[in-house]
């Protein structure tokens, strides 16, 4: 392979001229033996405000502390090493207290922390994982991880890059849970009468769920029954943070079979569709969906229920509002079965009652409602966008493919990206 000028080959492969590689043991000190665990009955008796931590973060407060420094920790074991869920590597600063299902790794001279915790993050761990029953990272393995070292300037850059694209997300997600919180109180005036409309009056009507739509649960297809692809199968783990997740559904039925044991479950575009089993009252917003045209053809299946409106009463955009407000959550709460986990049915839903305005009021409260929605939504597209781009620069810098330009520095420039690129 030919190497251009600049470059040069390592064990991890084509890396500037300027970078070295060491092993994990030589570029940090393992504080390993310093973390202790406690029990979870014996911290419900030092509860404080100091935090302590696991694997993934945070797991508790206590009152004393073992560290008082910046520190990166990296799970030592834990499903999180091969799903990648949250972070793995993250710095902590000031007191805390550590248990030992995450590492406590402090820089050595010529490291920049935050460069050091980003390249540990962007790390793939399935080859140094030693666990069998559960994934784990042992000290030994993770000693001899090797870790690249660009000059601290450059160092430097590069995580100041990186803290910048983290601040933008952390801003995104605060602003999204900000316009959360005021659709929630806009919901909650708007769907019970609190506040109405200009130009709307008059009374509204206790209608019961049945009389406002048509509901069917899904039939609960057979295991013997799933092919390896034809017609997808909708199940309530499809249903994610109120939209459909069927790309990665590996549930099929052929398409004979669906067109004719199953036909009269197939469903319809804006059908309106929830999980009616294994979920929490708190989060049962989370798990109403609408179906849109490009998820068809979908067949219905266990643990699901799909609505269609009577339009002499509703319309299908008030209704999704009405299944995702705290007035559904209370009503569906009062019927099912279940406690931290609901499950219900058709004949749970038939017992519930909700108040509806006249039509025109309706729509008007949901086209309120839905462009709330939308600009979430597009608030959440634009973070992760950023994520992606964030996981793309991370490739390109901390490989040193791309190189930051240092002041006072000799490191090459080919490009800069900034945050401005997320704009």
């Amino acid at each position: 392979m030919e190497v251009k000028p600049g470059y040069k080959m390592t064990e991890v492969g084509v890396i500037p001229e300027d970078w070295e590689v060491l092993p994990l043991a030589a570029t940090v000190d393992f504080l390993d033996g310093q973390r202790r665990p406690v029990k979870d009955n014996d911290r419900a008796k030092v509860r404080g405000d100091i935090p302590y931590y696991g694997a993934s973060g945070i797991v508790d407060y206590v009152n004393n502390f073992i560290f008082d420094d910046t520190l990166i920790l990296l799970g030592e074991d834990g499903e999180n090493i091969l799903s990648r869920n949250c972070r793995l590597a993250f710095i902590i600063s000031g007191k805390a207290w550590v248990n030992n299902h995450a590492h406590v790794l402090k820089p050595r001279h010529g490291y920049d922390i935050g460069f050091l915790a980003e390249y540990l993050e962007s790390l793939e761990y399935e080859q140094y994982n030693t666990g069998t029953a559960q994934p784990k990272l042992n000290k030994q393995v993770c000693s001899k991880i090797p870790v690249l070292r660009p000059p601290l300037p450059e160092q430097t850059a590069i995580a100041t890059t990186f803290s910048d694209v983290d601040a933008l997300i952390s801003s995104l997600d605060a602003l999204i849970s900000k316009k959360k919180q005021i659709k929630q109180g806009t919901m909650q005036e708007l769907l019970s009468g609190k506040r109405r409309l200009p130009g709307f009056s008059g009374e509204w009507e206790a209608r019961l769920l049945n009389e406002i739509s048509w509901f069917q649960e899904g039939p609960g297809v057979r295991n013997t029954q799933f092919t390896s692809s034809g017609i997808k199968l909708l199940n309530g783990s499809n249903i994610i943070l109120g939209e459909l997740k069927l790309d990665n559904t590996n549930r099929f039925i052929s398409e004979k079979e669906a067109y004719s044991a199953y036909s009269h479950f197939m469903a319809d575009s804006d059908d309106i569709v929830i999980a009616s089993s294994g979920i929490s009252i708190d989060r049962f917003h989370e798990k109403v969906a609408r179906v849109k045209k490009t998820d068809l053809p979908l067949c219905m299946n266990t643990s699901t229920i799909r609505f269609k409106v009577n339009s002499k009463y509703t319309t299908a955009a008030f209704l999704f509002q009405l299944l995702v407000s705290d007035q559904f959550k209370r009503a569906i709460g009062g019927q099912a079965t279940g406690s931290a986990q609901l499950n219900f049915g058709p004949s749970h839903l038939t017992k519930v009652a909700v108040n509806i305005p006249p039509l025109p009021e309706q729509q008007a409260i949901a086209a309120i409602l839905s462009d709330m929605d939308t600009e979430i939504t597009t608030l959440e597209s634009r973070k992760n966008k950023t994520k992606l781009l964030k996981q793309g620069m991370m490739q390109e810098l901390l490989t040193g493919r791309i190189r930051l330009p240092i002041e006072h520095s000799t490191v090459s420039v080919k490009t800069k990206p900034t945050v401005g690129m997320l704009q």
